[in-house]
């Protein structure tokens, strides 16, 4: 006779196999990385060289998202941990059966004036592949003007409500530089220039100099022009002095050029616009584009939304205009218009890491980059 039977009977569960241990944990790692880099912070790598001297490529960066709030996902169909492609291919990396309305979580504070931002590019010129917002390219630039901001640029210098903008201290500019003979590389290397930032033209029509265009911090040039063998130092005037048919909007690419440019008013949530061409010719482009409406028509100085006539526009979003720190060398809000607030993804904090891919193995990792904040 069983005198316990009382005693209630316990299944023991089954060990977990080596293998399921494993699943469960990467599973687990995977979801909580992709939990973070959603609503925290995200490594982020600077791919073109337009922020140089401020940012280099090659630079690490962390990126808060709750300084700016974090974006709720738009592309749910996407395989965790990646951007546009999966690792190593080709392949799109996300699907856009399933498009969902964007919102942005309550952060510390706005975007400020001044200061660098990691962002997905409204137009990419170099890829014009169509993806959803929160999967076009990231860019890192530096805001020069905020919403209601009036933008001006003259002789290369920023004005902003009429006022001189401070000038980022690693700004860089494009230079003509005459030297006495070809410069040997070690000399490039102890200006602090690698071979993005320079470039052989050959040599004058007497052949007594070697001329090469540079792209120069001030410091750079002041130790630049100290040097036995260089004859001269002088600003490329005839680089972004001349009208481009790239500079955003295209009503102005005849008239305004990369150095000379404005004044333009930065749009700002709640604003009220008179609709006609002059306005449309300058702002149709986001109201079509990323103002959330479905049907958008312009023509003739007329705007139609949703099959009626719009003789005032108020706007639904604030909007950025950013720049590269290297002037002469960066695509930015001037050929590609406004940034709009969706498209802010976060405010890069400090370069976690940074190698130089052009360097030997010795070389590779740039010890002094860091851990070094950024302004």
């Amino acid at each position: 006779m069983n005198w316990k039977f009382w005693k209630r009977t316990v299944n023991k569960k089954q060990p977990k196999s080596f293998v399921r241990e494993w699943y469960d944990s990467i599973v687990f790692a995977v979801i909580a990385a992709t939990l973070l880099r959603w609503s925290v912070a995200e490594a982020f790598v600077i791919p073109t060289p337009s922020m140089e001297n401020s940012l280099l490529v090659g630079d690490y960066l962390f990126v808060s998202k709750f300084h700016y709030g974090s974006r709720t996902p738009r592309t749910p169909l996407q395989i965790p941990l990646t951007h546009q492609k999966i690792w190593g291919t080709e392949i799109p990396s996300y699907l856009t059966w399933i498009q969902l309305p964007s919102y942005r979580l309550p952060g510390l504070r706005e975007v400020k004036r001044g200061e660098a931002v990691v962002f997905n590019v409204p137009k990419d010129l170099t890829d014009p592949t169509e993806r959803p917002i929160d999967l076009k390219t990231y860019l890192v630039k530096r805001c020069v003007a905020v919403h209601g901001d009036r933008f001006e640029i003259r002789n290369k210098q920023v004005f902003i409500n009429g006022e001189v903008l401070i000038n980022p201290v690693n700004m860089k500019f494009s230079y003509l530089v005459m030297a006495k003979d070809e410069i040997h590389k070690r000399h490039f290397l102890s200006f602090g220039l690698d071979s993005d930032d320079y470039s052989y033209l050959g040599r004058t029509s007497d052949s007594k100099l070697a001329v090469y265009t540079m792209l120069l911090t001030q410091e750079q040039v002041a130790e630049i022009k100290s040097t036995s063998f260089i004859v001269s130092v002088e600003g490329n005037r005839s680089l972004n002095d001349k009208t481009d048919p790239r500079l955003f909007p295209s009503l102005k690419s005849g008239v305004w050029t990369a150095n000379n440019y404005g004044p333009l008013f930065i749009p700002e949530k709640g604003l009220k616009m008179v609709v006609n061409d002059s306005t449309l010719n300058v702002y149709g482009e986001i109201i079509r584009l990323y103002e959330g409406h479905k049907n958008v028509g312009i023509k003739n100085g007329e705007l139609i939304i949703d099959g009626k006539l719009i003789s005032e526009y108020v706007f639904n979003q604030n909007y950025y205009f950013m720049m590269g720190d290297n002037r002469d060398n960066s695509l930015d809000s001037r050929y590609w218009g406004f940034v709009p607030e969706d498209h802010i993804l976060g405010k890069p904090l400090f370069i976690w890491m940074s190698l130089d891919y052009k360097a030997d193995l010795l070389h590779k990792i740039r010890w002094s980059r860091l851990l070094n904040l950024i302004s």
